[in-house]
């Protein structure tokens, strides 16, 4: 496997290209926006530089990951000799089904066909190509440069042999894979995205505040981050989509969105990404300022 192909060059398709090409594989990053592809370029770089400030390694090993990075807007041509394509579109089941669709009509006969999906359904994904066996999950976690956990996940056709591959890839990579399967929000979300709904109707409710309830998940679970802060910089509308994968996925009222959190979604307070979410980010600062209006 020499040739991989990714799709979508936001934070996890960059992130993903970046690997792989950090780690000698020809990378074709493609996207829709041009204006995305060339920014996308720019964080890998400076992604880069970060790592040659601290060592981690030379100005060479960042020319040649550069090096090894192709951009194009047009999918035909990116995935024409993939060996495996990672999609890293937007969580959205009806977008991602759609690229499938074409990414197995333009990829070759031999190459695997992954999905960075953090919550659909792989089986539904393989079900709509010619290929399901060469179809599975590689879900990354965010910032892939630096999380080493990549969730394998099987969708009902899975072959073992592409199973194998994908989980020795991880590995070659430095990434620790880890196999589950095909079931709705596979199991980091499965138990994430309920301990973050948790906290926003803890929040709803007024049980306490944005940084009471932060402030006791880090310092009385030892979490890196609060769940509202991780919520703001995952996207709120992210951790949306992903709870109702959940709902609709398992039946199950526990899975339910908070109203609060529906409201900020639709409001377009999304986060760390449109500067509001939980905190405000507007400041440029480093320091968490909570924002106001909840209701």
């Amino acid at each position: 496997m020499k040739n991989i192909s990714v799709i979508g060059s936001g934070t996890m398709g960059n992130g993903i290209a970046h690997v792989f090409a950090m780690n000698g594989y020809k990378v074709n990053l493609i996207d829709i926006n041009e204006t995305a592809l060339q920014k996308a370029i720019a964080k890998i770089g400076s992604n880069l530089d970060r790592q040659v400030a601290k060592q981690l390694i030379t100005e060479a090993q960042k020319s040649e990951t550069l090096a090894n990075i192709s951009i194009t807007t047009d999918l035909k041509t990116g995935v024409s000799n993939a060996d495996l394509v990672v999609e890293a579109a937007t969580e959205n089941a009806s977008i991602k089904l759609q690229l499938f669709k074409d990414i197995d009509a333009a990829a070759p006969a031999h190459c695997i066909l992954a999905s960075n999906t953090s919550s659909i359904s792989i089986t539904k994904i393989a079900a709509v190509t010619s290929r399901a066996e060469k179809v599975i999950g590689m879900h990354f976690m965010n910032p892939v440069p630096v999380m080493k956990l990549v969730e394998v996940i099987n969708g009902y056709k899975t072959s073992a042999d592409v199973t194998e591959t994908i989980m020795t890839l991880s590995k070659a990579i430095g990434k620790i894979p880890t196999l589950v399967n095909d079931y709705p929000g596979f199991v980091a979300n499965r138990i994430l995205m309920p301990m973050i709904n948790e906290a926003i109707i803890t929040l709803h409710e007024g049980v306490a505040g944005v940084e009471e309830i932060d402030t006791v998940m880090k310092l009385g679970m030892a979490h890196p981050m609060g769940p509202l802060q991780l919520a703001d910089f995952i996207g709120l509308d992210v951790c949306l989509a992903i709870l109702n994968v959940l709902y609709d996925g398992l039946g199950n009222t526990k899975y339910a969105p908070c109203p609060l959190l529906v409201n900020m979604v639709t409001a377009g307070d999304l986060g760390a990404k449109t500067g509001k979410g939980f905190y405000d980010y507007s400041g440029g600062g480093k320091e968490l300022v909570v924002a106001s209006n909840f209701k």
